[in-house]
């Protein structure tokens, strides 16, 4: 049989109908998240094109790339034509300067919104974290997505997160027409390194004598699927994403097969919050309270709009677990293997008290 006719084949090819879905931007398309999820939404035939930015280019292809700093006014050309930005370029990392992190943090996301407004954009989704309600004895199981955010600037990250929380409130009071979404993931598992995934790489489990932890993850998949539902709108708001239900601190400590080490709060809080004062550790003591009182979210926004998480909380746990093996950490800081191997929970934990002493020592001696 012969082949069609070049002709034929030039009209079915017009005929074909061109995909009508959003064009979508996302800031820190070159890395975690923002990678995934630019692979994600470039392969999907809901999406017209996908814009990525980074200040490298990443490994997507089928992404249109524009390497530049998100907080470069010219952001605003970038974005020219997209239907949706998803702003993902956030620093969290424990080790960067905290007052440098804010600064970019916060000033980022100020110029995407400002950026997204001038250039047109209806919509804004931004990712902060379940961490901005608080962590609180009194906290309900699970917490409302209405519910107060609480939280304080103490633990890492947290104060910049609250300060993006409070951009997107007034974002479209300040650009009327710009819609605004919000999502909150519960503890993110998937290639992240947070305090809390750190707290996994202990070889003892710190609990604080009294507290009631709670855990509840987020895997990025089930993040990212969450981000693709608020850039076609099938949600909007703000929004929890996370496991369905939580785990008892028993359960963690049976699943993991890690034996705790209890502390009196006193004395965890207090060590915590010297050791972050020296610079011995990157987490200061405000981080301790997740692992203390409960922080778990309702996702029933997501749920209502069709939505189911691909992973529970058990399976998260069992990921991340494989992902930390190997790696030795305490009081948030990381030790190399010998260091761990040679002290062992309790004693390391007593060999950074006793450093966090002698540093004290010398510094009365030179009247610092």
């Amino acid at each position: 049989m012969s082949s069609p006719d070049p002709k034929v084949r030039a009209a079915r090819n017009d005929s074909t109908p061109a995909v009508r879905g959003p064009v979508v931007a996302i800031t820190g398309a070159a890395t975690g998240v923002g990678a995934r999820l630019t692979e994600r939404l470039a392969a999907s035939d809901e999406i017209k094109q996908v814009i990525a930015i980074d200040e490298r280019r990443g490994e997507c292809t089928a992404a249109q790339w524009h390497i530049l700093d998100v907080r470069d006014p010219a952001i605003a050309e970038k974005l020219r034509g997209a239907d949706v930005v998803v702003h993902l370029a956030l620093d969290l990392d424990l080790e960067t300067d905290a007052a440098a992190r804010t600064a970019y943090n916060v000033r980022g996301t100020q110029t995407v919104l400002t950026a997204a407004a001038a250039a047109g954009v209806h919509r804004v989704v931004l990712c902060t974290s379940a961490m901005v309600y608080g962590a609180l004895p009194e906290n309900e199981l699970p917490l409302s997505e209405d519910s107060e955010l609480k939280a304080t600037a103490e633990a890492t990250g947290v104060g910049d997160l609250l300060e993006i929380e409070r951009l997107a409130r007034r974002a479209p009071r300040a650009h009327p027409g710009l819609n605004v979404t919000v999502l909150r993931p519960a503890v993110l598992v998937g290639g992240t390194d947070t305090a809390l995934t750190r707290y996994f790489e202990s070889p003892r489990l710190l609990v604080v004598a009294g507290s009631r932890p709670t855990w509840q993850f987020c895997h990025v998949d089930d993040l990212c699927s969450a981000l693709e539902y608020a850039v076609l709108e099938k949600v909007e708001g703000d929004l929890a994403v996370g496991c369905d239900g939580w785990l008892e601190q028993e359960e963690v400590e049976e699943l993991s097969g890690i034996r705790r080490m209890e502390l009196p709060s006193t004395v965890a809080l207090g060590a915590a919050a010297r050791l972050h004062r020296i610079g011995l550790t990157p987490s200061p003591a405000g981080d301790l309270a997740y692992t203390m009182h409960p922080w778990v979210v309702s996702v029933s926004r997501l749920h209502d709009a069709g939505w189911r998480p691909q992973w529970t909380n058990e399976e998260v746990l069992a990921e991340l677990l494989a992902e930390v093996e190997g790696r030795h950490t305490v009081a948030g800081r990381r030790l190399g293997r010998k260091d761990a191997t040679a002290a062992g929970a309790a004693g390391a934990t007593v060999a950074l008290l006793g450093a966090a002493a002698v540093v004290r020592r010398a510094r009365k001696r030179r009247g610092v």
